[in-house]
């Protein structure tokens, strides 16, 4: 970090690239909007696991805030290449702190090519969508490049068909099911939840999405426990394209490769109009995610999305980077 852009001062404040760079980060997606991702700058950025953000009942392995921070690694990648600059990646690179979960050094002068500059300028543009989408298929080449963006990253993305999709669609319901009755998942819900509209994480009451009057499709209802936010009903597709997100092994470091896959896919497919909504569920109960593995290729699923074309959706809130930011090494 030679000039003054990607410097740090004595107040331990960066540089303008470097603070674009890391608003950059904390715009990916998170698990109920935890945001638990802390970085520390010094010989590089270091992003690091704030375990205080764990949802312990429906990730107490901390799976999904691993792949919560990887999805944040890929943000900052991009956005420093995107300022012309080469990112440096290791991933847990101290073995007895399994916490620092990358380190990202500020390499050579780098010219961004145009891959790249779409893919950063997705960035604030992408958000998670819990409404309706229309019924028009999701064209072939556009799910082979959803499926490209995943592999670049190392792991692999599945489109399902129709017995797949109502087998995983089976699981995600029974998940859903399962959880609505646990007191400890409705008290976390409501914890991670709000009609605050200042509160700078979790799920805002604007980003719940409408009711599903057949309760057909079984996405996450972040309204359950909060039954006076205004919302309104609708119908959602019969239908849906869902696509599973594995790597290969499952290990703190696929979860943190799956998450970077993840936030790869995920802009793709903002770029191509698309709208996306996970729903991993059945992925929160070790004996449903048994039954999307594929032991014949070491494969382990991470994430189930809903992909689709739909209206655009309300963004959530971002803590400010004095939030996130650790004292410099």
């Amino acid at each position: 970090m030679n000039t003054p852009l990607w410097t740090v001062n004595r107040a331990g404040q960066p540089g303008a690239a470097l603070a674009e760079c890391l608003r950059a980060a904390t715009a990916a997606p998170s698990i109920h909007n935890s945001q638990p991702w802390r970085f520390r700058l010094g010989h590089g950025i270091e992003v690091h696991a704030d375990r205080t953000r764990l949802l312990p009942a429906i990730d107490p392995t901390g799976r999904e805030l691993m792949i919560s921070l990887g999805a944040a690694i890929l943000n900052l990648r991009l956005a420093i290449l995107d300022h012309g600059r080469l990112p440096l990646l290791r991933l847990l690179p101290e073995p007895t702190n399994p916490d620092l979960a990358a380190r990202v050094t500020i390499g050579h002068p780098v010219r961004p090519d145009t891959t790249i500059q779409t893919l950063a300028a997705a960035i604030p543009r992408r958000h998670t969508n819990r409404h309706p989408f229309h019924n028009t298929p999701v064209p072939a080449d556009v799910l082979d490049e959803l499926h490209a963006a995943a592999d670049v990253e190392g792991a692999r993305l599945a489109r399902t068909d129709p017995v797949g999709r109502d087998a995983i669609l089976s699981l995600v319901r029974t998940a859903d099911d399962w959880q609505r009755a646990e007191h400890r998942y409705r008290a976390e819900l409501t914890t991670w939840t709000t009609t605050d509209h200042t509160r700078p994480d979790g799920i805002p009451a604007t980003a719940f999405g409408p009711h599903d009057s057949l309760a057909a499709l079984p996405l996450r209802d972040f309204g359950l426990t909060r039954p006076d936010a205004p919302r309104r009903t609708a119908t959602f597709e019969p239908h849906p394209t869902i696509v599973l997100l594995s790597t290969f092994g499952d290990s703190p470091r696929q979860w943190l490769r799956a998450g970077q896959a993840l936030q790869r896919v995920l802009l793709t497919a903002t770029i191509r109009g698309l709208a996306a909504t996970p729903m991993t569920q059945p992925l929160e109960y070790a004996e449903l995610r048994n039954l999307l593995v594929d032991t014949r290729q070491g494969m382990a699923a991470q994430v189930i999305l809903r992909l689709g074309y739909g209206p655009p959706a309300a963004g959530t809130p971002r803590r400010p980077l004095s939030e996130v930011l650790a004292s410099p090494a």
